[in-house]
């Protein structure tokens, strides 16, 4: 790769010599860096930026040492994290151990420090952080930032946790990648005749998409049906991203660059430099099918809420809930941020749901718990981005299917106290 220099305002400089302290002179080491091994050009300013590397089960004690080193650092920009590794009020309750938990608390004491603020959710574009089009972002979270790109037009490349620090701090990134116009023009045609009806079929074909698309963009044409929703459009962006490395797609009639996108598309076609993948109906029951890696039995855990459930999502379920309860020796957990959770309290959303015996846990979510260390064996979940991220380790393992399903799986076979 081609080493190139990259321009730094006179303020950028004093920054990097260290004028304004370690924190943010590591910080701009970094972005230099990241800048110079993708050839960008100068530093762009960002509008918001969203923290990956959260959990204790993720980075460790390391991270947390690296993280509390800068604590002269201060956010320039509005800031957020990604899901921590349990519910930062209700992590008793949920079981976590007592020396996770003081790694956990005292990373969010981190970033509090830094001015980040303790918003931990991978959907942060439902807490009122909705990006313009056009407007250049610094996210991390794959799902959040395939979802920016795609459904709201923003501009971000799918940034590590070390470079989404250093543009909270310095209120800039690199220049590159999906920040030009030229690298979002689509680098796939996707024929996908296909009547999907709910999220669970949306994930499934994104996970088929990002599977054979790796890094590519996609357009996607032929999907049929009721208008599409932004809960549908949150689980295609998840698993896109999280089969392969989707962080931008266009979808006909759906996606705000999509005109522009077919122009482009049309023009490869006349070229013959394109590719055309076509998904059957066929093709997504084979995907569940590899994604399940637990029979229904094996189920000990129900999880809802990856990417973090919707309000729409919570009500839904706590309608599937009402009146029932869960049957011995299974548990039902929906994760979602702390304002949908309060939210959903307020509609009444969540006492149903905790009256079958579920919890609504906020901050958190299956995947970057530590589900192996509190003994679960198998997790029901009704998304392909939790089925990859789980099955990865394969513990626990999986069993995939629609939510409709997963709470039946849950529930007493007389809908009484089980």
């Amino acid at each position: 790769m081609n080493l190139m220099p990259m321009w730094l305002s006179r303020e950028e400089e004093r920054i990097l010599e260290g004028e304004r302290g370690f924190a943010a002179q590591k910080a701009m080491e970094i972005l230099v860096a990241l800048g110079e091994i993708f050839s960008a050009d100068r530093l762009i300013p960002v509008g918001s930026v969203q923290i990956s590397g959260v959990s204790y089960k993720t980075i460790g004690k390391e991270g947390l040492e690296w993280l509390e080193s800068l604590s002269d650092g201060k956010a320039v920009v509005p800031a957020t994290l990604n899901p921590a590794g349990m519910d930062l009020e209700r992590w008793k309750e949920m079981g976590i151990p007592e020396g996770f938990a003081e790694g956990q608390l005292r990373i969010v004491r981190a970033f509090q420090g830094m001015g980040i603020q303790p918003l931990c959710t991978c959907t942060p574009y439902l807490l009122g952080n909705l990006p313009r089009p056009g407007e250049h972002l610094a996210w991390s979270e794959s799902s959040a930032v395939c979802f920016a790109n795609s459904v709201l037009g923003a501009m971000t490349n799918r940034e590590g946790g070390p470079s989404a620090i250093a543009s909270a701090l310095i209120g800039r990134t690199p220049r590159y990648g999906y920040h030009l116009p030229e690298n979002r023009m689509p680098t796939l045609r996707v024929d996908a005749p296909l009547r999907l009806k709910e999220s669970f079929e949306f994930s499934l074909l994104g996970y088929i998409i990002g599977r054979e698309a790796k890094n590519r963009v996609p357009f996607i044409e032929g999907v049929r049906g009721h208008p599409i929703s932004k809960d549908e459009l949150k689980a295609l962006s998840a698993s896109l991203a999280a089969s392969g490395s989707v962080a931008l797609f266009h979808m006909e009639g759906i996606t705000p660059e999509a005109s522009k996108a077919k122009k482009s598309l049309k023009l490869l076609i006349s070229r013959k430099e394109f590719e055309t993948l076509r998904i059957e109906s066929k093709d997504l029951e084979m995907a569940r099918e590899k994604l399940s890696t637990a029979s229904e039995d094996e189920v000990d855990l129900i999880a809802f809420g990856c990417p973090h459930a919707s309000l729409e999502e919570v009500g839904r379920i706590a309608r599937l809930l009402k009146g029932r309860r869960l049957r011995r020796g299974v548990r039902l957990w929906v994760f979602t941020s702390l304002g949908i959770r309060r939210a959903a309290e307020r509609c009444g959303y969540v006492a149903p749901i905790e009256a079958a015996g579920g919890r609504v846990y906020a901050d958190t979510c299956m995947v970057v718990a530590p589900l192996e260390e509190m003994g679960f064996q198998a997790v029901a979940v009704n998304s392909a981005k939790a089925a990859v991220y789980l099955s990865a380790s394969n513990k626990p393992r999986v069993f995939l299917a629609p939510t409709a399903k997963c709470i039946s799986l849950a529930i007493s076979k007389m809908g009484s106290e089980g």
